[in-house]
């Protein structure tokens, strides 16, 4: 046996690497990204702020100051605490690591976010996978059915999905954390909150076994990698003990800080995002032989004819979309386009037709 046999465990050894295409000289539009960035004036503030950072010191584990600014700012109920992670990525893999007793599983719908089921694998956790509908909408039956038979440690519902856009039914997701009961808890996955205008941040406090998630990536923070978490203080308690000590870096903190003061920004940027999503939503419908399906998220997904030959033609138009026909049978055939602004919108609708 080689070396890595002998000390790789196999399941890692059978993964491929998540991979991020090099987008250098390509309009962006296959990772979600707010297009928008701050006035030169916040810029100037910003660069202020961060100058004043002790790089040369470790950060304050607490984080309290940032922890205060996240609660007040983005909804979270009074009295509820937030766990702090690097990005969601990390927050997932702290859940996966608390909660891998030997035989737990978890379970989400598919298609669905692709960290869910790798976390999972790194941290020894069996995943099962519930296909969605055919109209891509939570099989609610399928779900509790699963969740009879597995009695998942975890599950994870992102509201709203990705790679489909949409919000799955509200009362099919209370009867699933319902179903879960204390056998398990129920994740729900908020990291395009901003573009839904709708949570179940504020239902918190009637579910001891409900935790939100979310990032302030989408909302235009995507370079500074932070995410945060809510729940009952018992498991929030639990989740602190797995959290890498100064896992949120001096410049993070002091970068969220600063524009969690000017909040109202990125809200009126998400608004845009909502306005420009509608009129990319017409737009697109209105060519030949494109699908569009509803999303309450900053992207659209779309089915076309021979999704992987207009992914290629939109690549010799040096624009960078998302092929994910590969990602599961239901997505067959289908690209997923982040909403920018009316400039890279109206670049990719020329180039969409030219290429169909």
């Amino acid at each position: 046996m080689s070396l890595i046999e002998n000390i790789i465990r196999p399941e890692i050894r059978s993964l491929s690497a998540y991979h991020v295409p090099d987008s250098a000289g390509f309009v962006k539009l296959d990772a979600m990204e707010n297009p928008y960035t701050l006035s030169e004036d916040l810029k100037q503030q910003l660069a202020q702020r961060l100058s004043e950072v002790a790089m040369n010191r470790y950060p304050v584990p607490s984080y309290t100051a940032l922890k205060q600014a996240i609660c007040g700012k983005l909804g979270v109920p009074a009295g509820y605490e937030v766990v702090l992670g690097n990005g969601s990525d990390e927050l997932i893999a702290m859940i996966s690591v608390a909660c891998a007793k030997p035989g737990a599983k978890v379970l989400a719908p598919l298609p669905g976010f692709v960290m869910y089921a790798m976390s999972a694998r790194f941290a020894g956790l069996e995943f099962v996978g519930v296909p969605l509908a055919a109209d891509l909408s939570l099989d609610k039956e399928a779900m509790l059915a699963a969740i009879a038979e597995h009695r998942p440690a975890i599950v994870y519902l992102a509201y709203p999905n990705n790679p489909t856009g949409n919000l799955f039914d509200k009362g099919a997701m209370l009867e699933i954390i319902a179903a879960v009961g204390d056998t398990g808890m129920v994740v729900v996955d908020e990291a395009y909150q901003p573009f839904a205008q709708d949570s179940f941040m504020p239902l918190l406090p009637q579910f001891d076994n409900l935790l939100v998630m979310r990032t302030v990536s989408k909302l235009g923070l995507a370079g500074i990698r932070l995410g945060y978490m809510s729940g009952s203080a018992a498991l929030m308690a639990e989740f602190e003990k797995v959290r890498p000590p100064y896992n949120i870096n001096v410049l993070t903190q002091a970068a969220a800080e600063f524009v969690l003061q000017h909040v109202d920004v990125l809200d009126a940027q998400a608004a845009q995002l909502r306005e420009q999503r509608g009129k990319l939503a017409t737009a697109l419908a209105a060519l030949p032989k494109v699908k569009v399906f509803p999303s309450a998220a900053n992207f659209l997904l779309i089915r076309v004819e021979n999704a992987e030959q207009v992914f290629a033609k939109l690549l010799e138009h040096k624009i960078l979309v998302k092929n994910v026909g590969k990602m599961h049978s239901l997505l067959e055939n289908c690209l997923r386009v982040t909403v920018s602004t009316p400039e890279e919108n109206a670049a990719l609708l020329d180039a969409l037709a030219a290429s169909l």
